[in-house]
């Protein structure tokens, strides 16, 4: 009998373990869909080197591309990156390393960029969808 009380509190407990993984994993995906970064963003770094830049993003799930203009150059550097929740992280291809980290909420992004010769913060604002 003893055992049988033990088979059941396990099975309980495996269900009701799945059930919160389930819940949480559509709370994470529900979560990352509402804080879409695709558009255009207006901002301003300073640090080792200062400047503004603009960026468009699209996001495809957790995955960024797009382009940044910075106002220290002429032409246009590819980007990529990724999103998990409010964490964002990317950085150029094709050109000078320049790598970002922060975390973005509603209209607003903000964090630290490293390039080989020193590093600073940045912020943005999401100048359109």
């Amino acid at each position: 009998m003893r055992t049988n009380h033990i088979r059941q509190v396990a099975a309980i407990a495996t269900v009701v373990t799945a059930a919160a993984l389930l819940v949480g994993q559509l709370s994470s995906n529900a979560h990352a869909a509402s804080t879409s970064l695709s558009g255009s963003w207006s901002g301003t770094y300073s640090g080792a080197y200062k400047g503004s830049f603009t960026l468009h993003w699209t996001q495809s799930g957790s995955k960024l591309n797009g382009t940044i203009r910075l106002s220290s150059s002429r032409g246009l550097l590819g980007l990529k990156g990724t999103v998990r929740g409010s964490s964002i992280q990317f950085g150029t291809v094709g050109g000078p390393g320049i790598t970002y980290t922060g975390s973005a909420s509603g209209r607003s992004m903000s964090g630290r960029y490293q390039t080989p010769g020193g590093g600073g913060p940045w912020s943005a604002h999401r100048t359109s969808s």
